[in-house]
């Protein structure tokens, strides 16, 4: 798969002629993703993530952590964190902006050490794809877990996208994207949105109990996720 979101984040932390990133989808016409949106810092985080950070504890491992801000974030604040991403250009960049601990790494197989905060932000927890893969990742998760640990992860419910007309199969908030970037496309990937009646079936499934820590108007939420 070519890394097509990692050259974005690449090219935008060494100037090196960065472009317009786009996003495809199956439901609109494409849009613009900001690649800003990756540097952010504390002060341009949404209280969603600010209370994330907070709730942190111990040592923390950041899933899917782009181009590092969360991770950085928590650096300065004392924690021992360590970041993961499966793109090997968001990696370097990590390096580059002084993440301490970034390796490249595939969350489904990763198995270095365990940790007491796993963290997933920006929906990150959609790299899930599906439901099964959810039930699947949230049971690896808790190998990944100390005694005591905890999973910090946010997402959201997506039927307003569907304008009261719901599929008739499969859930609806697995949703088919492509970027795009310079003329290169990725290959289309699965992104996973699940609403919080399902999280609650799937986390009770496999083993975990559900503590709502935010949830605004618009039914995007924040959750600590502790096993049973």
């Amino acid at each position: 798969m070519k890394d097509v979101l990692g050259q974005a984040i690449h090219d935008y932390q060494y100037k090196t002629a960065p472009g317009k990133l786009w996003i495809h989808n199956q439901y609109g016409p494409k849009e613009p993703m900001p690649v800003a949106a990756y540097f952010r810092t504390e002060d341009d985080m949404p209280d969603l993530e600010w209370l994330a950070l907070n709730e942190c504890r111990g040592k923390v491992l950041d899933i899917g952590a782009g181009a590092g801000s969360h991770t950085l974030e928590l650096q300065q604040r004392g924690y021992e964190v360590t970041a993961i991403d499966i793109s090997p250009l968001a990696v370097e960049v990590m390096h580059q902006r002084g993440v301490k601990e970034a390796h490249v790494g595939d969350i489904f197989t990763y198995q270095e050490q365990q940790y007491d905060t796993l963290l997933l932000l920006m929906n990150g927890i959609g790299l899930a794809g599906n439901l099964l893969n959810l039930e699947r990742l949230l049971i690896h998760l808790k190998t990944l877990l100390s005694q005591g640990g905890q999973l910090l992860f946010d997402s959201s419910n997506i039927a307003y996208l569907y304008e009261g007309k719901l599929p008739d199969t499969g859930y609806y908030g697995n949703i088919m994207y492509q970027y795009e970037y310079k003329n290169q496309k990725s290959e289309w990937f699965e992104w996973l949105y699940v609403d919080m009646h399902t999280l609650q079936k799937v986390a009770t499934a496999t083993g975990w109990n559900v503590e709502v820590l935010y949830e605004d108007d618009f039914e995007q939420y924040l959750v600590r996720l502790i096993t049973l």
